[in-house]
């Protein structure tokens, strides 16, 4: 871990939207990266970017200092006028060798997120380095660097409770109807096509409910989210006017005054005395207190899950010294699968020395006494040499690692 390092700008010091121009495309990743390679002395690299943090992965045996970052970026020609260079220089945070390789593993298992405990940020790093994997710009260094990462993030996700409880209110929200056992079939009313319902209708859409009725203020947003769910669309002045069933409704818009006063329900009812269920995750609530109060309903509502969601939050930081531990111990562990690697590397030449001692003998040194030899003496010693040649590449290697680790 000598010359790893990590340049790194996150949410902790930025402000998402200009953490958002360091972002790369795709398209101009590899020539980027490229650059930095030839011009600052670069072994391997590769690029992480998220909505809420852009990381630098590398080898160099140069010092990660101010003029280092500013040299960085400018290589990294993205356009930056000076006042985003001082800022980025400024709020940047840099990590060396055994630190560096704690805060990927701190990162890979979201104790560096915003949400601790969400696995995506696993997934992103996976892919991101896969990405300059491919593309030539990471070698044998960081295969076992990220092979290290994967298998910690998956013992620290799979042996602690830090990723167990949902945190988000379009999760928590979903949860509560599913511990209400409903079955696939039944009618659901979506009210409002902004980027909460889609989600929570991409979650029931996910588990093979399908009879969606939308409705929102813009026909085309409501048009748009139905086609996906297979369902049908209408303005939202037409929910009073809606005669044909329902059995949930989940809403959120941005209105200020509630939506679902008490004679709209009456309506949308029609006469159905049956409990209905209502997932209202609008602030304020687009449910108006008469009709909670006067009907019988199952109530979800946003103040309810935040409770839940700060438990769970709770939960997960509690479970930190756990997960820290489960780190602790694969950097430990990692030092000395290095040092293995670094054995196998260097006794990498032996089997072709010894191939070559052995050709050498049979061919040259000892070539007339062999020639003399009958064939069935002369096939027994070609499996003695050949017996000898495999024991003399093994047993140092051996002998070698078996050191290492007694002295470890």
């Amino acid at each position: 871990m000598e010359y790893l390092k990590i340049i790194a700008f996150t949410h902790k010091q930025i402000d998402l939207k200009s953490l958002g121009k360091l972002v790369i495309c795709e398209q101009t990743l590899d020539d980027r990266l490229r650059n930095i390679q030839s011009e600052l002395g670069v072994k391997e690299i590769f690029y992480v970017g998220t909505c809420n943090r852009v990381e630098f992965v590398f080898t160099s045996s140069e010092k990660v200092d101010r003029d280092f970052i500013s040299r960085f970026l400018t290589v990294l020609d993205m356009g930056l006028p000076d006042q985003y260079m001082d800022k980025f220089i400024e709020n940047v945070s840099v990590y060396e060798e055994a630190e560096a390789f704690n805060h990927l593993l701190r990162t890979s298992c979201s104790l560096e997120s915003l949400v601790v405990g969400e696995k995506e940020i696993l997934a992103q790093i996976r892919k991101a380095y896969e990405a300059c994997r491919v593309a030539g710009f990471t070698g044998d260094y960081m295969r076992m660097i990220m092979n290290r990462v994967v298998k910690t993030a998956k013992e620290v996700y799979t042996h602690t409770n830090i990723s167990k409880n949902p945190v988000s209110i379009v999760s928590l929200a979903y949860r509560k109807l599913r511990d209400l056992k409903m079955c696939g079939n039944v009618k659901l009313l979506i009210i409002g096509a902004g980027e909460t319902n889609k989600n929570i209708a991409q979650y029931l859409k996910k588990h093979k409910y399908s009879n969606f009725s939308v409705f929102n203020r813009t026909l085309e947003h409501a048009e748009a989210l139905a086609k996906d769910l297979n369902g049908t669309a209408y303005p939202l002045s037409e929910l009073e006017n809606y005669d044909q069933g329902f059995d949930v409704i989940i809403t959120c818009t941005g209105a200020t005054e509630p939506i679902i006063t008490e004679a709209i329900y009456k309506k949308l009812l029609n006469g159905d005395t049956g409990k209905k269920v209502i997932v209202d995750l609008a602030i304020p609530n687009d449910t108006a207190p008469e009709v909670v109060k006067n009907f019988p309903i199952h109530f979800i509502e946003v103040e309810s899950l935040k409770e839940v969601a700060r438990k769970n939050i709770q939960e997960r930081y509690d479970e930190l010294v756990n997960a820290e531990h489960i780190i602790e111990e694969n950097i430990k562990d990692f030092e000395l699968v290095l040092r293995q690697r670094e054995i196998e590397i260097a006794m990498s030449g032996v089997p072709q020395k010894i191939k070559e001692i052995k050709h050498t003998a049979i061919n040259g040194i000892f070539a007339e006494e062999i020639n003399n030899l009958d064939e069935n003496s002369r096939l027994v010693l070609e499996r003695v040499m050949d017996y000898m040649e495999k024991k003399y590449i093994s047993v140092p290697m051996v002998m070698a690692k078996e050191i290492l680790v007694k002295n470890s």
